[in-house]
This record gives C-alpha cells, sequence and structure tokens, in this order.
C-alpha cells in the first residue's frame, strides 16, 4: 500500500484540478479511496476480492491515483475557494487499511484545519470504513473523524447474509453501541435493491433514525465484474417511495408506523396529508446523507434515470419524481 499515493473520485479530481472532466454537477464533497482490492467480498462491490472490475472502479465510479501531498495541497486551496465543504474517505479492508486511514485523517486535519464561514470553523472529515470493535471508533473520532460511515447496506438479516456475508448481529451491535456512546457521530449507508422489500428498507432507515444515526440512501448499482452485475437496478418508483420514507422519517416528519403497506410489503400510503406540500421543494429526492454529500452520479448513468439528484430539482423534474412515487413498479 503506497503511502505517498491517494486515491481521488474522477469528479473531486476535477474539482482539484487534477483532471479535465466536464460535469453536469461538480462535487461539493472530496471523496478520497485508501485500501485497494479489498478482504471482503460484498456481492455487489468493485473492490470486493472476487470482483474482475478495475481496480480504480467503486460503484460507477473511476478513482485515479495521484501524490497524497499535491493532493492534500490542492484541496486546502479547494476549501478556501468554498468549492469544497467535506471530506470523506471510502475505505476498502485491506492490509493496513485502519492504521492509513488514521494517518490521512491527521493529514487532511494538519492541511485543512479550518475554513471560512463555518461554525465552528473547522473542516469536516468522515470516514467509510469498518471500524472492527468499539476500540477503533474512538481511535477514528480520537484522530479527528467527524462521522463514521457505517456501510450495513442491508435492510435485513436475510439480505446481509445472501450478498455481504458475516454476523449481522455482530455489525448491528458496533453501530447501536457506537450511536448510544457517541451521539451525533454516526451515519450508515443503506442500499435500496439488494432484494429487500419496502418495508423492509422503511423499517431500518426507522430504526436507524431512532438511533440518531445519519441516513445515507444508496441506488444498487450493477457494476461489471462483480457478482451481481447481472441483477437490474431498483425500480425508480421503489427507489422514490425509499426517498420520501427516508425524508419523512429522518426529518420526523412521520414514522413507519403510519404508512401502508400491501400484503407483499409494498409501501402503499404514507397516510400524510400535506405530502404535495412537502415534496414540493424536491429535497426529498436530493442525495442524503451527511451535509454537503452530493455524489455524483454515483448511482447513475449520464443520461439517467437520477436516483439521487446533486443539486436542487427543477418543477419538471419534481413534477417527475412525484409521479414516480404513485407507480406501482
Amino acid at each position: 500500500m503506497a503511502l505517498s499515493r491517494v486515491n481521488a473520485s474522477i469528479g473531486t479530481a476535477a474539482v482539484l484540478g487534477l483532471a479535465d472532466v466536464v460535469m453536469d454537477a461538480a462535487p461539493t464533497t472530496a471523496y478520497l479511496m485508501l485500501g485497494g482490492r479489498c478482504v471482503m467480498d460484498c456481492a455487489f462491490c468493485a473492490q470486493a476480492r472476487s470482483s474482475r472490475a478495475s481496480a480504480l472502479k467503486l460503484s460507477r465510479v473511476t478513482w485515479p491515483e495521484f501524490d497524497q501531498a499535491q493532493t492534500l495541497a490542492l484541496l486546502a486551496q479547494a476549501v478556501e475557494r468554498g468549492d469544497i465543504r467535506r471530506c470523506c474517505l471510502q475505505v476498502t479492508v485491506a492490509d493496513g487499511y485502519f492504521q492509513r486511514t488514521l494517518q490521512v485523517i491527521r493529514a487532511v486535519r494538519e492541511t485543512c484545519p479550518r475554513y471560512a464561514g463555518a461554525s465552528p470553523p473547522r473542516f469536516p472529515v468522515d470516514a467509510a470504513i469498518l471500524p472492527k470493535d468499539m476500540a477503533q471508533v474512538e481511535e477514528l473520532l480520537a484522530a479527528g473523524v467527524d462521522h463514521i460511515g457505517f456501510g450495513l447496506d442491508a435492510a435485513c438479516e436475510r439480505v446481509f447474509q445472501r450478498i455481504k456475508g458475516g454476523s449481522w448481529a455482530r455489525s448491528l451491535a458496533l453501530i447501536e453501541e457506537a450511536a448510544q456512546r457517541f451521539p451525533d457521530r454516526g451515519a450508515v449507508h443503506l442500499i435500496v435493491g439488494l432484494g429487500e422489500t419496502e418495508r423492509e428498507m422503511a423499517e431500518m432507515i426507522q430504526r436507524m433514525h431512532d438511533l440518531g444515526l445519519i441516513v445515507g440512501l444508496f441506488a444498487f448499482t450493477p457494476v461489471r465484474g462483480t457478482r451481481m452485475e447481472n441483477v437490474p437496478p431498483p425500480s425508480i418508483s421503489t427507489y422514490r417511495r425509499m426517498q420520501v420514507a427516508q425524508y419523512l422519517i429522518t426529518n420526523s416528519l412521520a414514522c413507519v408506523g403510519d404508512f401502508t403497506f400491501s400484503p407483499a410489503s409494498q409501501l402503499l400510503s404514507f397516510n400524510f396529508p400535506r405530502l404535495p406540500e412537502i415534496l414540493a421543494d424536491g429535497v426529498a429526492f436530493q442525495t442524503s446523507g451527511c451535509p454537503d454529500c452530493n455524489r455524483p452520479f454515483y448511482n447513475e448513468r449520464p443520461g439517467g434515470p437520477m436516483y439521487n439528484y446533486p443539486k436542487p430539482l427543477t418543477s419538471q423534474q419534481v413534477e417527475a419524481a412525484i409521479e414516480d412515487v404513485k407507480r406501482e413498479t
């Protein structure tokens, strides 16, 4: 593992001036990837140990490698310009990954200690990582991480065992203990379309929100070379309903117990009279997760469909998204 090199998403590289890329929407968070090919074998992941995908891929995004010192120096300049408002490390479970993560966290903290206009004036640094225990959670927070992003991904044990493997109970226990001991310092990633029902996903969103965790919603994206390369992504209607459920739940406007589901566990009604008014600004259909995390085209092809909008929607896009919510499939 080269300690002097770091991978950056192609959009991040463009914002930093490391790549010349035409972008419809620029990332407002700098995404850096650490680790390399993972020892884990998640069926959907380009970095999984059995994956035949490029080592420079994560989801649909290409992550070229750059000199770390140059990258962080340019990151500091982008922060000063106001182009970047957060840094998120995407960490695979490779040899030495944890110490490497601590090293990069400290390097970012030293290079980008603060930025104008923030309150408090501290540049946020997050890490999407798999800590093995609470001791590692504590080390990450002590090193200066603002949020730890737990990649639970699956909405239920049935899907977790089939797609990820390992211990569902242990994974949940670590997330729950971290949330209880360190309030407001955790986030959880959930992927729609891995084989769960709409009820199972809505119930897991509620469970994570009740723990005080930020919920980042992703759409499953088939990537060539992975075990799930031939599995279709979720229907846009299912994803739109999960976006609305996530928005209502995480903003404490409604809870999963208010919703009506079909016998097949499809979400039929939110039973929320003010729903058109709440959805009118389109925010529910924008990328969800930590503040300023818009991850453009992480789940989408440029030609669509747009699962997560990385910037405010037009009125026509809002109307189309609301119509998608009403569709059965």
